[in-house]
């Protein structure tokens, strides 16, 4: 079985997400800051009449933060809970890798929740794992904020 895979640079690494979760790429849009959104949010955009959170990969990962540039991208993708926008630099493309050409994170770096396995793309290409990605405060505080703002409207 072949896995379909979106890769992104973001800093000097690849990585990788399932293609069935990704919806669109698109150009790097403003952003409105979101108070009180956790740190890894860095606001919202509006994506085809919905409004969704902007995430920050770099936060995540513990990677320096620089300011968002018009050359960057926004990987728009689905979790079983919600829509959500990746920054990246740039996305390289769709691939394939078959299931015996990936290799589980847990048997290399146990606990490394936000990882689905590694593969090779000219060096180490980490595949994510968008339904690990927020914590379960996280999702509990975006959807308190999502609340709040539908009582505004």
């Amino acid at each position: 079985m072949l896995n379909q895979l979106v890769a992104f640079i973001l800093g000097d690494q690849q990585y990788a997400l399932p293609l069935a979760t990704v919806q669109r790429v698109v150009r790097m849009v403003e952003v409105t800051p979101l108070p009180k959104a956790p740190e890894i949010v860095l606001g919202v955009i509006d994506f085809q009449g919905n409004i969704i959170p902007v995430m920050s990969m770099r936060k995540r990962f513990g990677l320096p933060e620089p300011e968002t540039s018009l050359s960057d991208q926004l990987i728009v993708a689905d979790t079983a809970t919600r829509r959500v926008a990746l920054v990246v630099n740039s996305v390289t493309g769709v691939l394939e890798r078959t299931a015996e050409a990936v290799t589980e994170a847990e048997k290399i770096v146990p606990g490394a929740q936000y990882v689905e396995g590694i593969t090779r793309l000219d060096g180490i290409l980490f595949i994510h794992n968008l339904e690990h990605f927020l914590s379960k405060k996280e999702e509990k505080q975006l959807d308190e904020l999502r609340a709040q703002a539908a009582g505004r409207e």
